[in-house]
């Protein structure tokens, strides 16, 4: 069996935002990286790419043909690995394995937030559940990201031989950093914001659980309170256009700056005064993290990715996705107090530690590192040694 290892995910933008340390990782240990995935983006770390039709609806036809090209990608090589992403290349990866799992390639799913959690809809809970526990039988090491999925992948009994806790996907604190207050207020000149200017900032795909929706609600209802107030939404999505009907709805059209896809965010989370989530759903949000690591206090509704990372009253406020009177009450707040902001700011920056990169890619090297080894070669070689 060939050092060669199989990464699937549903877009190939899910490898350039979040995986691409760990391909490079396996470049380093000299191994031969491939990727299926749909799209057509060119990704460093990859000796082979492969477009395959697959789709975030499990209801989509092309996921039929997605996983018949994922099977013969799978009989065609010789992986040793295959490490699967996101709910329908998770589904569709492990289905297509079951074959090279026989053959002794080591199968690894990272579930990035389950669809079924405390607070789910039953239906959620009678789709996804079984589905999941079934396939956990197909799953060599199953990789969460949040206590609350590794509680319930223990207690409920998943069939995973191997069912571990990682920190994310790891930040760059490097990258990701706090910045001077001469240094914000040069960066805010440069990019015509005024010192005074309260700038609170997310970074989220315009869909439905993101809910954008809340966050314009609740800045009408503090435009008067605080003139200077303004939303910085980066991403870009169906629901675009009408967030910003609604928000010239609400007469906040000029305080909402849609700035479309950014690949310097880390440029602009710094010069921002607090981050803002109204995401009804999430694993562990890269884009929370992402402004801890600068340094910012966050307010966001309460799910479990967020209660992982937003301790009440110490580096953020909480609230429920409909509640826009307690979600602009929050913003209020710390835009009210520099002193709040700063003391739960520093606070961020001492709780995101443990997510760091180096943190996360030393976690994931102990998962891979024993997965790695050839198990003919192991044999052969306790046999010699007289060991077995």
């Amino acid at each position: 069996m060939s050092n060669k290892i199989l990464f699937c995910a549903t877009v190939d933008f899910h490898f350039s935002s979040f995986h691409l340390p760990v391909l490079e990782w396996f470049k380093q240990q000299n191994w031969e990286v491939h990727v299926a995935a749909q799209g057509e983006m060119e990704l460093p770390f990859v000796d082979k790419k492969f477009n395959i039709p697959l789709e975030r609806s499990p209801f989509s036809r092309n996921n039929l043909a997605a996983y018949r090209q994922l099977k013969d990608i799978m009989d065609q090589n010789d992986y040793q690995i295959i490490h699967s992403h996101t709910p329908m290349g998770g589904v569709l990866a492990r289905l297509a394995a079951r074959g090279s799992r026989k053959k002794g390639t080591k199968v690894i799913y990272t579930a990035h937030g389950f669809h079924f959690c405390k607070g789910s809809s039953l239906l959620n809970w009678a789709m996804y559940y079984p589905i999941e526990k079934n396939l956990s039988r197909l799953t060599d090491c199953l990789i969460t990201i949040n206590n609350e999925d590794y509680s319930l992948a223990v207690n409920h009994r998943f069939k995973a031989k191997q069912i571990e806790h990682v920190y994310g996907v790891g930040i760059n604190t490097e990258r990701y950093r706090p910045i001077a207050q001469a240094e914000k207020a040069l960066l805010r000149k440069a990019l015509s914001y005024d010192p005074n200017d309260f700038l609170m900032f997310y970074a989220a795909e315009f869909n439905r659980n993101k809910n954008h929706q809340l966050l314009i609600r609740s800045l009408a209802k503090i435009k008067d309170q605080v003139p200077q107030a303004k939303l910085l939404f980066a991403g870009r999505g169906s629901l675009q256009e009408e967030c910003r009907e609604l928000a010239a709805q609400l007469g906040v059209g000029d305080r909402v700056e849609f700035l479309g896809y950014r690949n310097d965010i880390y440029k602009l989370l710094p010069l921002c005064d607090i981050a803002v989530s109204g995401s009804l759903r999430e694993g562990l949000p890269v884009n929370i993290m992402e402004a801890m690591a600068c340094g910012l206090p966050v307010v966001a509704t309460r799910n479990r990715g967020h209660l992982e990372l937003v301790k009440v009253d110490e580096n953020g406020f909480l609230c429920d996705p409909e509640q826009v009177h307690e979600m602009s009450n929050h913003m209020l707040t710390l835009a009210k107090s520099d002193v709040i902001k700063q003391r739960m700011g520093k606070q961020s920056s001492e709780y995101i530690k443990k997510y760091d990169l180096r943190q996360v890619r030393e976690q994931l090297s102990r998962i891979y590192t024993p997965l790695m080894e050839h198990p003919a070669a192991t044999a052969e070689l306790l046999q010699l040694s007289g060991l077995r």
